[in-house]
């Protein structure tokens, strides 16, 4: 346990000699060991994968229990393509065998609001805004954790906000749905493999009682010559 500790955090923050955590399980493991996948093979997913994922992205916290948001899985290649060339042309939407686009969804909402005749006061905030994007983004990471434990890999992109209106007509979206990014999702190539990409070390996040910066500059100086 102690050697694959350490070779993770080695990995995870590009240190050769760090030190091995002194809690550790499976989890953990999996989670040190992410890495954005790029390039994936054509083996096929399997039957039943994108409802799996879902049900993990759904026993993610959301606030007040409102769930504001949803997903589309887009597997046709054509809409691929499309959605490719509205997200900066990124080759790996169209080689991926599933796409999923993550929607802050207020929308659901307001049609309960309006069934059930009630107001809602909320809706043109800020506070509702950030709400279903924290939401979908709480979920999106519970969908990653969920696939990478099943062997399979995938990339974010966030490209996908770089035309919101084009992603919005191709996805027939409705007003108070806005894409808040892709997951590309797909089993990893071994031609091409992912490698981890170190973070910065704790000393420039981690913070005890109060917002101390003063470890700041070492820290980052300390990750910019690790990084090359």
């Amino acid at each position: 346990m102690t050697t694959t500790s350490q070779s993770r955090m080695a990995a995870r923050y590009g240190e050769p000699d760090a030190s091995a955590l002194t809690t550790w399980n499976d989890t953990i493991d999996q989670l040190l060991d992410h890495r954005s996948v790029r390039a994936f093979s054509t083996e096929p997913l399997p039957d039943g994968l994108v409802e799996t994922l879902v049900a993990a992205a759904q026993s993610a916290a959301t606030s007040s229990n409102l769930q504001v948001w949803s997903v589309v899985a887009v597997r046709d290649t054509d809409r691929k393509a499309r959605l490719s060339a509205l997200a900066g042309n990124q080759a790996y939407i169209r080689q991926a065998p599933l796409f999923l686009v993550w929607l802050a969804d207020l929308s659901r909402v307001s049609r309960v609001a309006k069934q059930q005749h009630a107001e809602l006061h909320a809706l043109p905030y800020l506070e509702s805004l950030l709400l279903g994007t924290i939401d979908a983004s709480l979920a999106a990471q519970n969908a990653v954790v969920a696939l990478e434990s099943l062997g399979l890999g995938s990339v974010y992109i966030g490209a996908i906000r770089n035309d919101i209106e084009g992603v919005a007509k191709e996805l027939e979206l409705p007003p108070h749905v806005y894409p808040v990014f892709g997951l590309c999702v797909g089993y990893p190539s071994s031609e091409l493999p992912a490698k981890v990409k170190p973070r910065l070390p704790q000393a420039a996040v981690l913070h005890h009682e109060t917002y101390a910066a003063e470890p700041e500059p070492a820290a980052v100086a300390a990750y910019d010559q690790r990084l090359g």
